[in-house]
């Protein structure tokens, strides 16, 4: 299920796609769901149809979903492996920050107002 907060400084686009990447990271849909056509999933949720095409495109170009033409969207298999792509980018990460010689309190509120810029911020 999916909800929009029309007053949450988040965008429309931004909160269907990170409630549908969460639902297949924690596998609530599991790999090869149908996912609602753009116009029906736009309808449910009273947005524009471009808004959640724009959510869709985002989930396909990171691998959670992947559109096989006139048969719609599904889950795709790469979706349950982000975890394990989140943890060695953090990896990735700790070594920089520590090459850097961050304190670790520094390098998690780098990570935190990151997170917190992409959640309101478009693209």
């Amino acid at each position: 299920m999916i909800t929009i907060d029309s007053t949450s400084p988040t965008l429309p686009f931004e909160q269907v796609r990170a409630q549908l990447a969460r639902q297949i990271v924690e596998r609530t849909l599991a790999v090869g769901t149908r996912l609602p056509t753009v116009r029906q999933l736009a309808t449910d949720l009273g947005l524009a149809a471009n808004t959640v095409a724009r959510a869709y495109r985002e989930l396909e170009e990171v691998g959670l979903i992947e559109t096989r033409g006139r048969s719609g969207s599904f889950v795709a298999a790469a979706g349950h492996r982000s975890r394990e792509q989140a943890r060695e980018a953090a990896q990735q990460y700790v070594r920089l920050a520590l090459r850097l010689g961050l304190e670790p309190e520094e390098a998690l509120a780098i990570v935190r107002a990151a997170l917190e810029s992409s959640a309101t911020v478009p693209g």
